[in-house]
């Protein structure tokens, strides 16, 4: 963590809260916003900046809006006539319920700040603070897993999670070899022997199976299920960049995952699965074909997101393929806000998965997620 001194030398009158203001000096350089959807750098600066994923991408961000209505902002040191060399993303939600606030990025696991210093990040941060104060909005949030914003920005830690990923240079001899023997291996040739038939694609009918499953996992979590149109967005929007992968035990859907593919990574982004057919091993067996397809087309990391700490099953279910571990923090200006939509959701599903039907669980998961964010 650097020294505020440093950071405050820097800076010119950028108000970090209602207690504490930095001195009068002169800013390195002016902050500018953007619309990532309407501005052609922006694809550009994803594309080669070593930092972006799949959630800096125009098709995330278009199925956000679709969906939920979120607009995305993004603010960078660079003028309007010049390439696009650094940028933090934002999406606004706007909610009676929960409040208006600038999160980097709604749905995300991890949106990494487009910077190259930790610098470049405390002025772009410092911007969207004087934003948050002179509008009376709740807070600004991000999610990143390089940069670490300074003391002086006001940022403080809100959530901490685990981040899997795993590396797929080797040859997917090599991979399985790796495997946790009884927990991986053996259970993707249980699921050989069992005969499991495998589907891949995005169609209406694949969709409609992976739902289903969606839906009975989430109530098996006590949780509403994200809407049914926020699947159908993302299928719009990545098209061929997108897979929702079934196992199948005869007709029945036993288990599913959908997995996202951008530039050299595919990210894992939901699982679900009939916990009556958990033994037939359809879970691994989809999450091996989903690395051979990731090495068929040459990419080069799978992104199995977050991981909540103390979700001890989780966690090991992923290192049990060999993926390496790291912490993701995500902060928040100011440092404490009553309003924790995440945690108020999960309160709400708890109570609600026990005593209602499928179908009205769904319809509180459309109704409860667009606050969310």
């Amino acid at each position: 963590m650097r020294n505020p001194v440093e950071l405050l030398s820097r800076h010119d009158e950028a108000s970090i809260g209602s207690a504490s203001v930095l001195p009068r000096q002169a800013f390195a350089k002016r902050v500018y916003e953007i619309n990532p959807l309407q501005d052609p750098r922006w694809d550009r600066l994803v594309e080669r900046h070593h930092l972006a994923s799949v959630f800096h991408s125009a098709n995330w961000l278009r199925a956000l809006r679709s969906t939920y209505g979120y607009d995305a902002v993004a603010v960078s040191t660079n003028p309007p006539d010049a390439e696009l060399s650094n940028a933090v993303l934002f999406c606004r939600v706007e909610s009676w319920l929960t409040g208006r606030r600038y999160v980097s990025l709604p749905f995300s696991d991890h949106c990494d700040p487009l910077v190259d210093s930790a610098g470049e990040l405390d002025q772009l941060l410092l911007h969207m603070n004087r934003k948050v104060n002179e509008a009376g909005w709740a807070y600004v949030e991000i999610r990143p897993t390089v940069f670490d914003p300074c003391d002086a920005t006001g940022l403080g830690k809100s959530d901490t999670y685990y981040h899997h990923r795993l590396d797929l240079h080797k040859s997917a001899e090599e991979l399985f070899h790796d495997f946790h023997k009884d927990c991986v291996q053996r259970k993707i040739r249980r699921a050989e022997r069992e005969k499991l038939r495998y589907e891949e694609g995005r169609s209406e009918a694949q969709l409609e199976e992976f739902y289903r499953l969606m839906v009975t996992t989430r109530r098996r979590q006590g949780l509403p299920p994200q809407p049914m149109d926020w699947f159908r967005g993302l299928i719009a929007s990545f098209g061929d960049s997108l897979k929702i992968r079934v196992a199948m035990k005869d007709d029945t859907p036993v288990a599913g995952i959908l997995t996202l593919s951008h530039k050299n990574c595919m990210t894992y982004k939901y699982g679900c699965s009939d916990a009556k057919f958990n033994n037939l091993g359809g879970t691994p067996l989809l999450f091996w074909k989903a690395i051979e397809d990731a090495k068929a087309n040459g990419l080069e990391e799978l992104d199995l997101g977050r991981s909540d700490i103390d979700n001890l099953g989780l966690v090991a279910f992923k290192e049990h393929w060999g993926a390496s571990r790291s912490l993701v923090n995500y902060w928040r200006y100011p440092k404490t806000n009553p309003t924790n939509p995440t945690a108020w959701t999960m309160r709400l599903g708890h109570k609600i998965a026990s005593v209602l039907p499928q179908w009205s669980l769904k319809a509180i998961g459309g109704v409860v997620y667009p606050h969310i964010g």
